[in-house]
Parts: structure tokens; C-alpha cells; sequence
């Protein structure tokens, strides 16, 4: 196990109650309502959810990218709440790697692979700063397309390039924004297959924020948010979990490669997903519960 997952036993991300309001002159948009997640040390996880459903805000607040509005927000020990500016800045430097869908916010257009993967140690201590970027650029396996510009580079090699940056100055947690968006299903794998070495290697935390369903049921723990609320998690199954060194293995079966559940909120409610309701009846906003036999019993009124 790595040095980084044994650092202590303090989460790495630790959310509770998070909300955040974006306000216009005429309008409150409450993106975050109440947002609860923890994310371990050394772990390797999907965030999905629909447009709109708050998971980009989410990944902005542990990003150092916005503000929370309340709540409790603690990234590697620190309190985002009561960073300065100074601090936070140092904290987006030194603590978190961003990959961005659009390779535009990853590369630099008229520099090669390797400058690009130089220019965040312009202002590191880093002193082998060139050695480094090789490194890096061998570790997504292009070592061989250092010199190319941008536009010699495929979708899939840009993006690989925009990891090789998001490691430059060596940080705790790598936050990948829809990463695999824009490429192929092979290079989806690809990327994927890379980001669970990069985890197990470097002890890095990833959190991934994705719409691809073939992506996330490949990680050991999805995150569902709806309505600016976590509503489920999907666990992954032993069996699945013993074959994810298996390069022959299909993960395009049909079958549920995780568990889903249902997720309590402090004070014990949680969210009934809209096609249960549904298949219920349900219209209004009122159901009838029952214990029998031990369970849980949500009937229509």
C-alpha cells in the first residue's frame, strides 16, 4: 500500500450539508442542496448525475474553483470555507490536478506535449523539471510524441497529455471533469485503465465525474447526485472487484456489475428514485409507510 493512503485516516474529501446558491440580480439558483460525501484516501471514484444535477458544482467546490455558499467542506485537512485567497491559490498549485473535457482548458496549442507538461512547474521547487515531464509523459505512454504540437496529437492523445499535466506538480487529488466525453469507446477503456494505475501507483485520489455508464460501472464506488442531493451509491460486487486485472474480462456484459443504495441523509430521509414513484402511481407528495417483516414497506396513499 502507498505511502500517500497510510498518511492518515482523515478523509481526503469530507462534504456535509454542502450548499451553494448562485445569484443574479433577479434570480436564487440553489445548485447544492444539502450535498453529503465522504471520499477515503487513495480512492478511485465515479460522480454521475444529469444536467443540472449539482455534480459539476461539486466538483468546482473541491476544486478551489468556487465558493460554497454553507455547510462543512474539508479537503485534505484543510477547510475550504476559511481559505484566503493566498491559501487558496497554494491549494489549487500544490493539492488538486484538474482534467477537463475540452482539451482547450488541458493544452497549450503552440507548445509540444512535453512543454505543455512543463508550464505548471514554471513556479514549482521542482528541479528536474524536464525529467519529470518525461516521466509523466511515459507514464500515459507517450513518451514517443513529446516534440508533437497539439494539432498532431489524436482526441485520446490530447487527453492523456491533459493527465500527464494534471500530475506535473504532484498532487493528492485528481479531479477529472466528463474525461472521456469526447473519445472513442477503446480510448474511454484506455483512459480508464490508466487512471486505476495512476491510483494504484501513485496512491493518488481520483474522483471522476462522468455521463458515460460503461465508465462508471468499472470503479469500485459511483456517487449518484439528483437535485443537488446525493441520492444513491453503487458499490461494486466482490466478484467484479477480483477481475478488474482482467484484460480478456467484457465489461460491456449486461449484468449489474454493482449494487446500488439508497442513501439516508442526516436526519434519515432519503431520495425515492422518480421511476419507482412512478411505477407506484405516485403523483402527489405523500406515501404511506409500513413495516413488515423486518423491511420497509412505501405504499401509495
Amino acid at each position: 500500500m502507498s505511502q500517500m493512503k497510510n498518511e492518515n485516516n482523515t478523509p481526503m474529501i469530507e462534504c456535509d450539508n454542502l450548499v451553494k446558491i448562485y445569484k443574479t440580480k433577479d434570480i436564487e439558483v440553489l445548485a447544492l442542496q444539502g450535498l453529503d460525501i465522504t471520499v477515503d484516501r487513495g480512492e478511485l471514484m465515479a460522480i454521475i448525475g444529469n444536467s443540472g444535477s449539482g455534480k459539476s458544482t461539486f466538483l468546482n467546490m473541491i476544486g478551489g474553483l468556487d465558493r460554497p455558499s454553507a455547510g462543512k467542506l474539508y479537503v485534505d485537512g484543510k477547510n475550504l470555507f476559511r481559505m484566503t485567497e493566498a491559501e487558496l491559490v497554494d491549494y489549487k498549485k500544490n493539492t488538486v490536478g484538474f482534467v477537463w473535457q475540452n482539451n482547450a482548458r488541458n493544452l497549450l496549442p503552440y507548445l509540444t506535449a512535453m512543454e505543455n507538461v512543463m508550464t505548471p512547474m514554471l513556479f514549482s521547487k521542482e528541479e528536474n523539471k524536464k525529467e519529470r515531464a518525461k516521466m509523466l509523459l511515459d507514464m500515459v505512454g507517450l513518451s514517443h510524441r513529446s516534440g508533437n504540437k497539439l494539432n498532431q496529437l489524436s482526441g485520446g492523445e490530447q487527453q492523456r497529455v491533459a493527465i500527464a499535466i494534471a500530475l506535473a506538480n504532484n498532487p493528492k487529488l485528481l479531479l477529472a471533469d466528463e474525461p472521456t466525453g469526447s473519445v472513442d469507446r477503446n480510448t474511454s477503456d484506455y483512459i480508464l485503465d490508466m487512471f486505476r494505475r495512476l491510483n494504484e501507483e501513485l496512491g493518488i485520489t481520483i474522483v471522476i465525474v462522468t455521463h458515460d455508464k460503461g465508465l462508471a460501472r468499472k470503479v469500485n464506488r459511483v456517487v449518484s447526485i439528483r437535485d443537488g442531493k446525493t441520492s444513491t451509491e453503487r458499490i461494486m460486487k466482490t466478484d467484479y472487484l477480483e477481475r478488474l486485472n482482467d484484460t480478456s474480462f467484457n465489461w460491456n456484459t449486461e449484468d449489474e456489475t454493482q449494487e446500488e443504495y439508497a442513501v439516508l441523509d442526516r436526519a434519515g430521509r432519503l431520495q425515492i428514485p422518480p421511476e419507482l414513484l412512478s411505477s407506484l402511481g405516485v403523483s402527489g407528495n405523500k406515501v404511506k409507510l409500513n413495516m413488515q417483516d423486518g423491511k420497509i414497506i412505501i405504499e401509495k396513499p
